[in-house]
């Protein structure tokens, strides 16, 4: 795998190395050393998938609050989406600064989430399915989030009208 730092400290990108031959491909998708050597916690607690029906689902932007913060490690395995994650931690040179990128089934792409940031995606076809991976359990009622369309972060989503539940619609500004 290739990691790739973002501009946000402690979020990376990670690209698969295919070994391909006649018969098709592999690839390592996870290797808790290489996370080590990049400073990061490879504890993988909890694993998920969330299936999206349509174009243009929007589900975001979610955290929980410490001491339950999560990381994640998010991959898609069909179809494509714009991820989006802010950096939410008092006191980081980075604070409220999002970062949007493409991930998808073709491309292969991961993103890994350090605790203390919000995550969220709008899906970009028909049919898209994450795997993700977290670094701890969810915790009901420590979850969080903020309005996807919040000033504060200044997120540009890639196709207008999302389709999105009331809860996401309807989460608070960012107070922090």
């Amino acid at each position: 795998m290739t990691f790739t730092a973002t501009k946000l400290p402690g979020a990376f990108l990670l690209d698969v190395q295919l070994l391909t031959d006649d018969r098709g491909a592999f690839a390592r998708t996870f290797c808790a050393e290489e996370f080590r050597q990049h400073g990061l916690d490879p504890r993988a607690v909890q694993s998920a998938i969330s299936f999206n029906q349509r174009r243009g689902t929007l589900r975001g932007m979610h955290w929980q609050v410490a001491p339950h913060a999560q990381s994640k490690l998010v991959r898609v395995t069909h179809g494509a989406i714009h991820d989006v994650i802010v950096d939410l931690r008092p006191g980081s040179p980075t604070f409220r600064q999002h970062l949007g990128v493409e991930l998808s089934a073709a491309n292969r792409r991961m993103l890994f989430v350090p605790e203390g940031f919000a995550h969220g995606f709008q899906t970009l076809a028909d049919g898209t399915e994450l795997f993700y991976q977290f670094g701890s359990p969810f915790v009901p009622g420590q979850d969080a989030g903020a309005r996807w369309n919040d000033p504060a972060f200044g997120i540009t989503w890639p196709l207008p009208d999302p389709i999105m539940n009331e809860r996401d619609k309807n989460w608070p500004d960012f107070a922090g």
